[in-house]
């Protein structure tokens, strides 16, 4: 078993139930991340995908457009990364990213396989979806987020328009875990 494989596919079909729930009229709706709508959220994801193929000289595959079809164009993305995680060589490729130097599968693991955790509690909010994120993950995301750099939160500092995290939300510290998680990584959980 592959312990970062798995937990790709598990937060995917999570990430995906939330985009195959979401009602036709829903998909303008705002979303806890500023300016994006749910569509945005998951097309953020989307690109979040192509953007973990880019270093091993891969693109997205032909897919349906968001526009048209936002679940079609997630599971075309997600497919294109589960090539990766099932091709041991190109999982093991190494490459530079703005954390230092990594595998393509442990980027995937720290990058967007985590997005979908986070990015799946904003389009449940924006669609009216049960928003709780499994205890585990919130236990396991918790030290990383106790530990993000200020550069992190700093607009542009990786890129025109790129935000990584938003500033941090001050809940009280006697929060839920989920609570003070999403704090740390810029959302407020009672709005």
């Amino acid at each position: 078993m592959n312990a970062i494989k798995d937990r790709y596919r598990l937060r995917a079909d999570l990430f995906e139930s939330k985009v195959a729930a979401v009602e036709a009229g829903q998909w303008e709706s705002r979303s806890p991340c500023e300016e994006w709508s749910a569509r945005d959220v998951v097309g953020h994801i989307v690109d979040m995908h192509g953007a973990m193929l880019r270093p091993l000289g891969r693109d997205l595959g032909p897919a349906p457009s968001l526009k048209e079809d936002p679940l079609g164009a997630f599971q075309s993305a997600r497919a294109d990364v589960e090539g990766v995680l099932d091709d041991p060589e190109l999982a093991a490729t190494e490459h530079e990213t703005p954390a230092g130097k990594m595998t393509a599968e442990q980027h995937i693991d720290q990058v967007v396989s985590a997005d979908m955790v986070v990015h799946g509690w904003d389009l449940a909010r924006a669609t009216g979806q049960d928003d709780t994120i499994d205890p585990e993950e919130v236990t396991r995301m918790w030290p990383g987020a106790q530990a993000i750099p200020d550069q992190m939160r700093i607009p542009g500092a990786f890129g025109p328009g790129i935000v990584v995290f938003g500033p941090e939300v001050k809940v009280p510290e006697d929060a839920p875990l989920q609570d003070r998680l999403l704090g740390l990584m810029g959302r407020d959980p009672n709005a």
